[in-house]
């Protein structure tokens, strides 16, 4: 199947293992998949709830949590969890759009490059980190610079494999600017990758989305060009 000039083999996950399918980056929808009811608790509930098991998984690791250091370490993470680094997770928290008019008639490409990225893996629940850049063609509006880095952090705050985050970033922009050019590069390091199995502290992995004119060979290499690759 094709989806956003990216070609993805998705095979039935009942026909995998799990660990394989965590291995692989596999992925079932260019949705996150949440429960239906997944917005009914309220964010301090939410909270509450994950530092009681969180410091239940800290006793049972061994750690002793009348330490100063780790007394408050339960709800830290709680709070870090739900109104931070999966954050994304509510919609609530999606930025808001203005398009303006392209008063000037720029009608070539434009590439903000070098977006930070802080996200999580879903299979380990560690880091990914890395840049994001982003280019589109107007169609005749164009969108504060800032809402591009906006768009990527949204995105990134919850647990992701990269391969959705490249896709689901490159969609709302479609969305967002309606025009189909649109093109999206990440690298990033995991540090499923860096700091456990292979432990391989060199390398990153690089996604991206062509669609519209962006699938022209030419005019994907001036946008490479620009990003240096």
């Amino acid at each position: 199947m094709k989806q956003n000039g990216t070609l993805l083999n998705i095979p039935s996950i009942d026909s995998l293992d799990v660990e394989e399918v965590g291995e692989d980056h596999l992925f079932s929808s260019i949705e996150t998949p949440l429960r239906e009811d997944a917005f009914a608790m309220e964010d301090e509930m939410k909270i509450e709830l994950i530092e009681k098991h969180f410091r239940h998984i800290m006793e049972i690791m061994g750690l002793d949590l009348r330490d100063d250091s780790l007394r408050g370490t339960p709800k830290r993470v709680a709070k870090m969890y739900v109104k931070e680094i999966f954050g994304g997770l509510d919609p609530r928290n999606k930025p808001s759009v203005t398009l303006f008019d392209n008063k000037y008639q720029y009608n070539q490409m434009l590439v903000e490059k070098d977006i930070s990225v802080f996200s999580n893996c879903e299979h380990h629940f560690v880091p990914i980190y890395g840049k994001a850049h982003v280019a589109y063609i107007s169609s005749g509006k164009v969108i504060g610079l800032s809402k591009l880095n906006r768009i990527v952090e949204y995105f990134s705050k919850r647990p992701q494999v990269q391969e959705r985050l490249t896709m689901q970033i490159a969609n709302e922009l479609k969305v967002a600017l309606k025009t189909e050019d649109v093109a999206v590069v990440i690298d990033a390091k995991h540090m499923c990758v860096h700091s456990r199995g292979i432990k391989d502290a060199g390398s990153s992995t690089i996604t991206a989305s062509y669609s519209g004119r962006f699938e022209d060979e030419a005019l994907r290499k001036e946008f490479l060009g620009y990003l240096g690759l």
